[in-house]
């Protein structure tokens, strides 16, 4: 129940907040910079999330080339995904979050926090079924 409230919260508030925050700089920029504004974020973003994703899918085929397994930039792909799809929704936030997923600087430290927080319910899972596992 906890997830769907989670998720129930943020289809009301983000639209709410996007559409609060793009109504204020209609205001102050007018209609049509506020628009190209949107457009151009979207086109941008998708255009950027495009080069950052043929930059992860190459260090995967080098990965496996190598023999490595390429669990890192398997991540890391499925974040830059989640970044393009962000980015090309209108709205001034989503933008922000979708370039914060885009690129390497600002994504290495949202992957740490999602990972630890996958670790630790998987571990608190398994040792609440008397099993003990080491990640």
């Amino acid at each position: 129940m906890k997830i769907f409230g989670i998720l129930l919260s943020m289809f009301i508030v983000i639209p709410i907040l996007e559409f609060t925050l793009l109504i204020e700089i209609g205001r102050r920029l007018g209609t049509i910079d506020t628009l190209l504004l949107i457009f151009g974020t979207g086109i941008l973003g998708a255009y950027l999330a495009r080069l950052e994703g043929f930059r992860i899918f190459h260090r995967i085929q080098r990965n496996l080339a190598s023999g490595t397994i390429p669990s890192e930039q398997l991540f890391d792909g499925l974040l830059v995904l989640i970044a393009g799809l962000v980015l090309i929704t209108p709205g001034l936030l989503t933008d922000i979050a979708g370039l914060l997923l885009l690129f390497p600087p600002t994504r290495y430290p949202i992957k740490r926090f999602i990972l630890g927080y996958v670790r630790r319910k998987v571990r608190n899972r398994l040792s609440g079924q008397g099993m003990r596992i080491t990640f």
